[in-house]
């Protein structure tokens, strides 16, 4: 009973140490998405501290160029935003897109990150 207990006692004090502690290069160093050749006409700026990105929702123009940047504030986060095909972290926290769809699209956390990974979303609005 006693090796039982201690097994959960650590696979759980890894997980805590793995998901929010801060370590850089906990952090995948698989960002994707981005146009490399395209001068941005807007930018954006996501911050993200433990369990909420800095605003409930983004707004962007459509066929509108922009550079997203990525601010880890607090814990080991990063931002995934499929309709963009974009996943940014502490790693690779910049890249220039050019949105090409309207509509309202999820923003979350790519990163495991604890008990409320799952809570942490924001809305990307992007207008004609």
């Amino acid at each position: 009973m006693k090796k039982v207990l201690a097994l959960i006692a650590t696979s759980m004090l890894f997980l805590v140490l793995a998901a929010c502690g801060g370590d850089k290069e906990a952090a995948p160093a698989n960002g994707t998405g981005g146009d490399t050749d395209v001068v941005p006409e807007a930018e954006l700026v996501i911050s993200g501290s433990n369990f909420q990105f800095d605003k409930p929702e983004y707004t962007l123009k459509k066929g509108v160029p922009v550079k997203i940047t990525y601010k880890n504030e607090e814990g080991n986060h990063g931002v995934m935003i499929p309709a963009l095909n974009l996943q940014l972290d502490s790693n690779n926290d910049t890249a220039v897109v050019t949105p090409d769809k309207t509509g309202e699209f999820e923003i979350s956390c790519s990163i495991m990150c604890g008990s409320g990974h799952s809570n942490m979303i924001s809305k990307l609005i992007i207008e004609e």
